[in-house]
Formats: structure tokens, sequence, C-alpha cells
């Protein structure tokens, strides 16, 4: 069965990994991001949406129009 393609997301990191634990650490790299508020456009597929999720206290989700969501809330 084949996936139906979503699209991208956009997400943007807002607060720092420092002190947090090393596996988040490692999921904030995973998704390419190297500074903060950075601003990444990833694919839009379970993984990445997991992976946002595990550190969603750590950045955003920017909406289509502009306005930005928090994820995980």
């Amino acid at each position: 069965m084949k996936a139906a393609t979503r699209g991208t997301i956009t997400v943007r990191l807002e607060r720092s990994a420092i002190g947090c634990l090393e596996r988040h650490k490692q999921t904030v790299r995973s998704l390419g991001f190297t500074r903060l508020h950075q601003t990444r456009t990833l694919p839009d597929n379970d993984a990445v949406r997991g992976m946002i999720a595990a550190v969603c206290h750590l950045g955003e989700v920017v909406g289509e129009d502009g306005r930005t969501a928090r994820s995980g809330r």
C-alpha cells in the first residue's frame, strides 16, 4: 500500500537543548537544527511528526499562512 504524500511542515527551534536529555539533543540534531531560531522545512510524515512531538517543548510548528502554533499543545 502506497502512503499518501502530505507535503512539507515548517518547524522553528525556539529554545536551547542545553540541559535536556541526550536523546532530545540527538533528535534536535536529526531534525537538522544547528542553532537557535533556525527554521527548517521538512517532509510531513509520521517519522518527522514523531520527532517533533518528542521535542515539542523546544520549538514550534509554523503554520501555512505564517501563523505559529505551538507543537504538542
